[in-house]
C-alpha cells in the first residue's frame, strides 16, 4: 500500500512490524475459503492497517517455505484511500516511509524487491 506525504506530497509505503515475529514486512495475510485473491488482500490491508485502498496492478508474488509447506504470497499495488490505524495482537505499528528507507526497514530480504515493482508501476517508462 502507498500514498502521498500529507505533508510533502512524497511517495511513502506502508510498512507492518508483527511483534508475534518483531519484524517489519508489507501487509499480508491468509485467504478465507472461496475468496477472491484480490478482495482477500484488500482486506487484509483494511484488518491490519485500518486504511482502505484502491489496488492497481498486480505485483510479483514471492513464494517461500512455512512450516516446511511451500507458501505463495500476491501483491497488489494498491493506494491508500482513507483510514486510521489501530494497534492490535497481530500488528502493533505501522510506518509510512519514503521508498529508500522501506527497502531498507524490511525484516525479509526478499520482501525489498517489491518495492522495486511497485515503483515500476508507479513511474511508467517515459515514452
Amino acid at each position: 500500500m502507498w500514498r502521498r506525504s500529507p505533508v510533502t506530497g512524497e511517495l511513502q509505503l506502508c510498512l507492518v512490524h508483527r511483534p508475534k515475529y518483531d519484524d517489519w514486512s508489507w501487509p499480508k495475510g491468509k485467504l478465507r475459503r472461496g475468496e477472491d485473491p484480490l478482495a482477500g488482500a484488500l482486506r487484509e490491508v483494511t484488518e491490519e492497517t485500518g486504511h482502505t485502498a484502491a489496488p492497481s496492478a498486480e505485483l510479483p508474488s514471492t513464494h517461500y517455505l512455512a512450516k516446511g509447506r511451500p507458501k505463495r504470497v500476491r501483491y497488489w499495488a494498491a493506494e491508500a484511500v482513507s483510514g486510521t490505524f489501530t494497534p492490535n495482537d497481530e500488528i502493533d505499528r505501522i510506518l509510512w516511509l519514503p521508498p529508500d528507507a522501506a527497502r531498507s526497514r524490511l525484516t525479509a530480504p526478499g520482501d525489498a524487491a517489491l518495492v522495486d515493482a511497485l515503483l515500476a508501476v508507479l513511474r511508467p517508462a517515459a515514452p
